[in-house]
């Protein structure tokens, strides 16, 4: 993908469409396969979905890309979360040893992981005092979330690590959907009732300051460099013809500002799972996509992401693999 030098150049970017050809020859070859119409469900779906971004009636999953940005947050210093900041890179440690629930989930689901930790000494500005990033920082995390993607990757699952950026996902979700404050909190990393009230109170705030910005600008007043991160990637693979699969909450509200901005930027996108986050279903809602999985979970780190992988899988198995009724000899006799 192209270098971005301004936000604004998001929205002139070429957006490839899903090809319709492909598509109508995958449903087609559904109907044929050994198995009553429609039987296999929300899997027939997946395949048609990923016929029409590979451009074939059989599409594969041979190289899948799992990406985990890392970035710490200015909001922090509101008491927004019980942990330090430097949980974070302590995760990211973990993340490298292979001692986290992504990297087991990955081995499980085939896909290659890479963690990138975005300036964790350097944490983004409080948004209730001045914009967390500016344009520059914004558009430089952007731009390295693009660079990550491998243009050979047939798909690309994207998550996160940051203390704090349950309340940025909040935040950028309320930016961009509206409703109330507290509609968008939920417990992140264990926050009691007295801290979702003080998350609530936050981003009451930052909205306050920052109100009449647009979409995009919301992500560099009001995100971190992991949700600038997971935007850039989202594009470059959308430029690039690659389907993503988005974690949970947090990936989700990542990329509310480039739907704020212009829903098809995200038509290339999958929703891992339903998070246990009480403003996740919400956000999904508002996006108009389901969910692949729902087993409450709320661990971030692209491990929904990782499972629902394996279930695309499966789908993708049972279209290229299953016999056709003529095949199969079945028919009427």
């Amino acid at each position: 993908m192209t270098l971005l030098t301004t936000l604004d150049d998001i929205l002139r970017l070429d957006l490839p469409q899903p090809d319709a050809a492909a598509i109508e020859a995958a449903r087609a070859r559904q109907a044929q396969l050994t198995k009553p119409p429609g039987s296999l469900g929300r899997l027939e779906e997946l395949a048609e979905f990923m016929a029409g971004w590979q451009g074939t009636d059989r599409p594969r999953i041979d190289r899948a890309q799992a990406l985990v940005f890392a970035g710490n947050h200015g909001i922090c210093a509101q008491g927004v979360n019980p942990f330090p900041q430097e949980v974070t890179a302590l995760m990211v440690a973990n993340f490298n040893a292979g001692g986290a629930a992504i990297n087991q989930l990955c081995r499980v689901a085939g896909a290659d992981l890479q963690v990138i930790a975005l300036d964790l000494d350097q944490p983004t500005e409080d948004f209730t005092k001045t914009a967390a990033m500016s344009e520059a920082d914004c558009l430089d995390a952007l731009n390295r979330g693009a660079a990550a993607v491998d243009p050979d990757a047939d798909i690309v699952i994207l998550g996160e690590m940051g203390i704090g950026n349950s309340t940025v996902s909040a935040a950028l979700a309320h930016a961009v959907y509206g409703g109330a404050p507290g509609d968008w909190v939920g417990r992140g990393t264990g926050s009691d009732a007295d801290g979702m009230a003080r998350k609530a109170e936050v981003v009451a705030q930052g909205l306050a300051l920052h109100e009449g910005r647009s979409p995009l600008q919301m992500l560099a007043a009001l995100g971190g460099r992991e949700q600038a991160a997971i935007c850039g990637a989202v594009l470059a693979a959308r430029v690039a013809r690659i389907p993503v699969m988005l974690d949970g909450y947090i990936c989700t509200a990542a990329t509310a500002p480039l739907h704020g901005a212009n829903p098809a930027l995200l038509d290339h996108c999958l929703i891992g799972h339903l998070s246990i986050e009480p403003g996740h279903g919400a956000l999904c809602e508002a996006m108009g996509k389901r969910p692949i999985l729902s087993l409450g979970m709320g661990l971030g780190e692209g491990t929904g992401a990782a499972l629902a992988l394996g279930i695309l899988r499966g789908a993708l198995a049972c279209h290229d693999g299953m016999a056709t009724f003529a095949e199969a000899g079945i028919g009427p006799g």
